[in-house]
């Protein structure tokens, strides 16, 4: 029922009476009072005024699901949210969802992070009502070796949406960073659940510096609020970006890998670079040549031998 009231309220710039919000909504003028008081806790902004009735000033910088879903134009994916103020780690309730049977596209999303999560075990810094913290299940056909490509969607399509929503152009460097002016804007984290030739599911974890000050970001990052100087609206650009993600899936779908590889290329800040990547207990330096149909990076050795990495932590040699 808030999300109707709200609905109500925001399609008017003036007052509305209670009466009129009441029999529209088919409620009594009592329950219209407890649920303008519950969006005030909430964080609305709600003036009320004796015979004029009730009008919305403002709306809270919160994530809420029926402010996520209001507007959402994707067909599956972020239609099942899993909201909360704070959370240890999205990554964790998403795996676990996932083998409950949560439905592909389901979406765990919290506000702030105790154990946000990035690659190989580090540290995602998720300051409360400052980022995107989100967690996606899917259950595409295909086989665990090609999974990879995920990440290379994932990252296309918060460009993507960071150009629409904020008319800001950023790059990224394989397999899951994507930078601005050279800072990290945004990281990607992937798990899957598989078998030898079947992936049961995959969950795509996305960490988003939003309206992040300074002061809360570590070295070597941004922020959309510091490259704009001003505040984003974080459910505009979630919702930009569920689409995105939504729209390159069911182009990878159609159209196969290359087509997800091609727009990558075209975001990509690692090809033709000089490049070192640490996998396991080893390194291979050379440079970045291109990046194959399942998402590897195939590097040019000094000998001349071309190697394909599928997972690594890269770094730009300079």
């Amino acid at each position: 029922m808030k999300e109707k009231i709200l609905d109500y309220l925001s399609k008017e710039h003036d007052y509305l009476s209670g009466d009129q919000i009441s029999k529209n909504l088919g409620i009594s003028r009592q329950g219209l009072w407890k649920h303008i008081q519950e969006l005030k806790d909430s964080g609305y902004e709600i003036e009320a005024v004796p015979h004029l009735g009730y009008r919305l000033q403002s709306c809270p910088d919160r994530l809420f699901p029926f402010e996520v879903l209001r507007n959402l134009r994707t067909k599956f994916i972020g239609k099942k949210i899993k909201y909360f103020d704070y959370l240890n780690s999205t990554m964790n309730l998403a795996m676990e969802l996932g083998m409950q049977g949560a439905a592909s596209g389901t979406l765990v999303l919290a506000e702030s992070q105790t154990k946000g999560r990035g690659r190989l075990g580090r540290e995602w810094s998720s300051p409360k009502y400052k980022g995107i913290y989100l967690s996606l299940i899917l259950r595409p056909k295909i086989a665990p070796a090609v999974s990879p490509i995920l990440t290379l969607l994932s990252a296309v399509s918060i460009c993507e949406a960071v150009k629409e929503v904020c008319d800001i152009d950023s790059q990224i460097k394989w397999p899951n960073d994507v930078l601005i002016h050279n800072k990290k804007l945004a990281g990607i984290l992937t798990e899957m659940n598989a078998e030898v030739d079947k992936v049961n599911f995959i969950v795509i974890g996305i960490g988003l510096n939003v309206n992040n000050d300074k002061k809360s970001l570590i070295a070597q990052a941004t922020s959309l609020r510091e490259q704009l100087d001003q505040p984003v609206n974080r459910v505009t650009l979630l919702q930009e970006l569920l689409f995105r993600l939504e729209e390159n899936y069911f182009l990878l779908e159609k159209k196969g890998n290359m087509a997800i590889v091609e727009k990558w290329r075209h975001f990509g800040l690692t090809l033709g670079k000089r490049v070192k990547v640490y996998c396991q207990d080893k390194h291979i330096e050379g440079m970045a040549q291109d990046i194959d149909i399942d998402g590897a990076l195939l590097i040019r050795k000094d000998s001349g031998v071309m190697i394909k990495v599928s997972s690594g932590d890269l770094m730009h040699c300079r």
